[in-house]
Order: C-alpha cells, then sequence, then structure tokens
C-alpha cells in the first residue's frame, strides 16, 4: 500500500511535517540566544560595583556588534562545511552543541574570571555558524521551487523564531533585576539544551519519514560536494581561533574592539565581493546560475543595509529604553531589555497574518515580487527611524526629559513589518535562486548581511548617551537618508532584475519541453 503522500505533506498547518520539529528547534535555539543578547550592552557597561565590568559604551557596543556580526560572519564557513563534509543535519547537531557549552561557559563567569564571559561568547559564534545556515536550507529542501507555499512556510518558521526572541527576554529581564546578571545568562543554557533535544529526537526522524514518502534535496542528510581536505581545513582553523583566544587570554595581543569592528566592516565588504566572485568564475554553475547569483549578491547588499538599522535594537535603541524612555508602567519600573520582547511580539502577531496575504495573493497571481518586498521594507524601516528623530528632538527640547514609550513602541512596529517583508522572504529566496550545488554557501553569505547590519550597529550604538543626546536626531536622520536611497536604488532596477529572470525561466521551460 503506498503512503498517503499529503498527509506528511500537509501535516503541520498545510505544511510538511518535518516543518513542527524545525520550528521548536529554532524557537528554543533563538530563545538560548535573544536570552543573553540583550544583557550583554547592559552588563558590559554597568559599573563594577553594580556586578558589570565597567566598559565604556562605545567599546561595549562595538563587542556587542562584533558577536553578532561574527555569528552571522561564521555562517560563510558554516555553510561551506556542511556542503563539503557534514551535510546540513549533522552540521546543526554539532552547532548545538557548541553552542550550549558556549552558554555554559558564560554561566561560569559567575564563579571565576570574565575570561569564561569572552571565551563563550566565541563559542556561540563557532555553533552558530553551523546552526543558523543549515536549519534554514533544510526548511528549503521541504519544498519544491515552485511550490506557493514556500514564502508562508518560511513566515512560519520565523514565528518559531520570535516565540524564543519574545520570552527570553521576560525570563531573562526578571531574573537580572532581581537575582543578578548571571541567572540571567544562565537561563538561555537551558534552552540551548532543550534545542538539542527536540532536534535529535523529533526533527531529524520527521525528515527521514518525510524523505522516504517524497523526493526531497538530499543535502540536509550528506554532504553535496565530499571534500577530502575539508575536515583537515576546519581543524587548522579551529587550532587558529586557540591560538588567538590563549594569546589574547594571557596579555600577548591587545584587542580594541572599536578598531576590530571597523577593519572587519571593510574587510567583509571586499569578502563578499571576492567570494561571489570566486562563486561566478569558477563554481560549476550555467550561465542561468550565474545570472540568479548576481541578483543574490544584490539583495545580500540592500539587506546588510536594513539590518544596520535594525539591528540597533540591541544597541541604540536599547540605550534609548534604558537613558530616555519613560519605563513606569502603573507605578512599577519594567526592566529596559523587556522591550526587546515588542519586536517578536509584534512577529507573532503578524508574520501568521503577513503568511496568509502571501498565500491569497498568490493564488490570485497578485504576489508582489520579492524586489517590491524589499522596497517596502526599506521604507517601513525609514519610517521607524524618522520617529526615533522625533523622540530624540523630544528628549532635547524638553530638557532631557524622559519621553514615552510609545515612540520606541512604533518604531519597532514600522521596523517589524519591515522585517516580515524582507526576512523570511529573502531567506525564501535565496533557498530558489541558490545553485543547488553551493547552496550551503550562498545562505552562508546571505547571512553575512546581518553580520555588516550588526558591525555597524555596534559602531553606531555607542554614541547613544546622555554625553551625545544633542547628536542623536542627525544620528537616526543619517539611518533614514541611507534608507531611503536604498529603496530609490532598488526600485530603478527593480524592472531589469525581473526581466532577467523571467526571460531566465522562460529558457529553462523551453529547454525542458524540447
Amino acid at each position: 500500500m503506498q503512503p498517503d503522500v499529503n498527509k506528511y505533506d500537509q501535516a503541520f498547518y498545510g505544511h510538511p511535517k518535518p516543518l513542527r520539529g524545525l520550528f521548536f528547534t529554532e524557537l528554543w535555539e533563538r530563545f538560548s540566544f535573544y536570552g543573553i543578547r540583550p544583557l550583554l550592552i547592559l552588563y558590559m557597561s554597568a559599573m563594577t560595583i553594580n556586578g558589570g565590568l565597567g566598559l565604556d559604551l562605545p567599546t561595549a557596543s562595538a563587542i556587542v556588534g562584533l558577536f553578532a556580526g561574527s555569528m552571522y560572519l561564521m555562517t560563510v564557513f558554516g555553510g561551506w562545511v556542511a556542503d563539503n563534509w557534514l551535510g546540513q543535519a549533522r552540521a546543526v547537531w554539532y552547532g548545538s552543541i557548541i553552542m550550549a557549552l558556549g552558554h555554559l561557559s558564560i554561566a561560569l563567569t559567575a564563579f571565576s574570571s570574565n575570561f569564561f564571559f569572552y571565551f563563550g561568547l566565541v563559542l556561540i559564534v563557532l555553533g552558530s555558524g553551523l546552526f543558523k545556515t543549515c536549519i534554514s536550507v533544510i526548511v528549503g529542501t521541504l519544498y519544491e521551487a515552485k511550490d506557493s507555499r514556500r514564502d508562508a512556510g518560511f513566515s512560519i518558521f520565523y514565528m518559531g523564531i520570535n516565540l524564543g526572541s519574545f520570552v527570553a527576554p521576560l525570563i531573562t529581564g526578571f531574573l537580572i533585576k532581581d537575582y543578578g546578571w548571571h541567572l540571567g545568562f544562565g537561563v538561555g543554557g537551558l534552552g540551548m539544551l532543550i534545542a538539542l533535544v527536540i532536534f535529535r529526537s523529533i526533527a531529524v526522524p520527521e525528515i527521514t519519514e518525510f524523505s522516504t514518502v517524497k523526493t526531497i534535496d538530499n543535502s540536509w542528510k550528506q554532504a553535496t560536494n565530499q571534500n577530502r581536505h575539508a575536515p583537515k581545513i576546519v581543524m587548522g582553523f579551529l587550532a587558529i581561533c586557540a591560538a588567538v583566544i590563549a594569546l589574547t587570554a594571557t596579555g600577548i595581543i591587545i584587542i580594541n574592539p572599536v578598531e576590530i569592528v571597523t577593519y572587519l566592516t571593510v574587510i567583509i565588504c571586499i569578502t563578499i565581493i571576492g567570494y561571489f566572485a570566486y562563486l561566478l568564475l569558477f563554481s560549476k554553475t550555467t550561465v542561468k546560475e550565474k545570472q540568479k547569483l548576481v541578483i543574490c549578491f544584490i539583495l545580500l547588499i540592500i539587506a546588510a543595509l536594513f539590518w544596520s538599522a535594525f539591528e540597533q535594537s540591541a544597541t541604540s535603541l536599547n540605550l534609548f529604553a534604558n537613558d530616555f524612555t519613560n519605563k513606569y508602567v502603573f507605578g512599577y519600573e519594567v526592566p529596559a531589555v523587556w522591550f526587546q520582547s515588542i519586536n517578536p511580539l509584534f512577529v507573532i502577531i503578524f508574520a501568521p497574518i503577513m503568511a496568509w496575504l502571501w498565500v491569497k495573493l498568490g493564488k490570485a497571481n497578485k504576489d508582489p515580487s520579492y524586489i517590491s518586498k524589499f522596497i517596502i521594507a526599506l521604507v517601513l524601516a525609514a519610517s521607524g527611524f524618522g520617529l526615533m528623530a522625533l523622540a530624540s528632538y523630544s528628549v532635547i527640547s524638553s530638557g532631557g526629559a524622559l519621553v514615552s514609550p510609545w515612540w520606541l513602541i512604533s518604531t519597532f512596529l514600522l521596523l517589524t513589518l519591515g522585517e516580515l517583508c524582507l526576512s523570511p522572504v529573502g531567506l525564501s529566496t535565496m533557498t530558489k535562486l541558490a545553485p543547488s550545488v553551493i547552496r550551503g554557501q550562498v545562505m552562508g553569505l546571505w547571512f553575512t548581511a546581518s553580520a555588516l547590519g550588526n558591525l555597524m550597529a555596534g559602531l553606531i550604538g555607542g554614541h547613544v548617551s546622555q554625553d551625545s543626546l544633542q547628536d542623536l536626531p542627525t544620528l537616526f536622520i543619517r539611518c533614514v537618508v541611507a534608507l531611503m536611497i536604498g529603496a530609490i536604488v532598488l526600485l530603478i532596477i527593480k524592472k531589469p532584475i525581473l526581466k532577467l529572470i523571467s526571460d531566465s525561466d522562460d529558457k529553462t521551460k523551453l529547454t525542458e519541453t524540447l
């Protein structure tokens, strides 16, 4: 008796059954990450008498940007490792283990030196490099390229991310307020352990079962390009990381986070251009696939611009909430960290609506192109930072009086709507456009957009303080101008890009017919 394919293909709210296990794995991994991320700049900039590290704001903000930026940058290497050695599923598994060890190391800071704090951040960066790219690729393999549910599926997956992101700051904010920093950090490790169990016991069996009844991309299970040198390259890279950590811990190397972030931003830009050039010239891809690679590059640059604004939620917007926002609700002062739950709450509310909207418009052949969705995202983000500029003027004109939290809430709403137009759609588009033989590497490059965004947000965030109050409106207005320029440029090249894709797809259909 033949198995009922639809039973597996539509088992999770009309989507493939394995989406369920991947949904909950990502939920708890994001719980662990967003449980600690908003604490970082507040912890590092807090005075040592209050249990913090006593760093100046520009340095603390740069470290936050370096941490998050390096995490996304590492996805390029993680994608390469998955493509050439581990395969997607094993990469997610090993990445989860490394991240769990990183959270444990940060928790140990309460009982030992600050070395374990920074070492834990390094481990989380390394583990995320394997995890983030590959779990998104696995989601993409569940759908055929022309499946109208693809964008909606990534939106649902994205909602799982934000469920974890919503709950985590609420819990950690409460814990640090009443019990200290390190218990807040430690709870993130618990989330990572839950993610490990769910992936191993639920997600992998569901994918295996699904692959027996429906043909899917086998890259989830094994590498698409077995490279016998890959293990040596990985061991060499880890040896270099260990050497740098040892030299830094012993004081032989002195690190200036602000300078590193500045130089790393330039280096990443050069590297992205070089790597795309390498893929265009030397990868085993057709002319049609090379054209799609160029489009991936353009979208990556636009995404980096968006994330440079959005990722200020952990730096400039976090500090604005802490220093310039009235946080009293019915006489109770809520932790500044709780503002970080506003964005994921809005995603939880609006992601299903957006997913339904894309499917409905798709069935009516009125779904906006992914280029149009990117333009909308940039305009929404620009509007959000326009509100922040007005909020800054209000603080200045009132002589430093705290402003209403509705300024930040409205900004987070606009940024969230922009995020829903760009992030899940961008993930879906990359898995659709990227050639299968280098899909992991292209997905890794896609995440470098977030790396650049976090690095730039780290540089900007350190300027939000009482000492630089007069500069805040100019700071936010510059963000508005940059985002609008990006939207205008993308609008100008929209038609040529869509025509290129249309012509390419028509040629493919003609070849298949002949």
